[in-house]
């Protein structure tokens, strides 16, 4: 008897290098990848070969309770608003990449909208494992082996 294995999406919030990479291997390990991206501008140039693209609407990806969010980018400026349209629905995880020495900027962002500190604390940062990820490969696995230790209920190493 095998255990049953929910589908899981993974939709990547901004083009990034990051987001790239979390394409190129999320589809080899069982993730339907959706990247949002709301300024159309930065999707201009070589087409994507993995997953689906939506201009600017985090909803119109459709995120339900199999689907995590990660936010690939800390400095851009519609993380708050993207973070609590995120909180807002069934997704079941969200996270944002960053720094774990710093406070993310999304904190301040998600409080000048009035969002309350126990919904921002449902936000992930630092996300993936704790392998010393820098570059946005060493990240997209970090990201990816942590999603999937918790999906297969593992600790993975979170912990920071």
């Amino acid at each position: 008897m095998t255990d049953e294995v929910s589908p899981r999406r993974l939709i990547a919030v901004f083009e990034s290098p990051v987001s790239e990479m979390l394409f190129r291997f999320g589809v080899e390990l069982g993730f339907q990848t959706v990247l949002v991206e709301p300024d159309p501008a930065r999707l201009a140039g070589t087409p994507r070969p993995h997953g689906d693209t939506f201009v600017g609407d985090l909803v119109a990806a459709g995120p339900d309770e199999h689907t995590d969010i990660l936010l690939t980018d800390h400095h851009r400026p519609e993380i708050g608003d993207l973070l609590k349209e995120a909180l807002g629905g069934r997704s079941r995880w969200i996270g944002i990449v960053g720094n774990p020495r710093a406070e993310g900027p999304h904190v301040a962002a998600l409080r000048e909208l009035g969002v309350a500190d126990e919904e921002i604390g449902r936000v992930h940062r630092p996300v993936g494992l704790n392998i010393g990820s820098r570059t946005p490969s060493e990240i997209a696995v970090a990201v990816l082996a942590g999603l999937i230790a918790d999906r297969n209920h593992r600790p993975g190493g979170f912990l920071f």
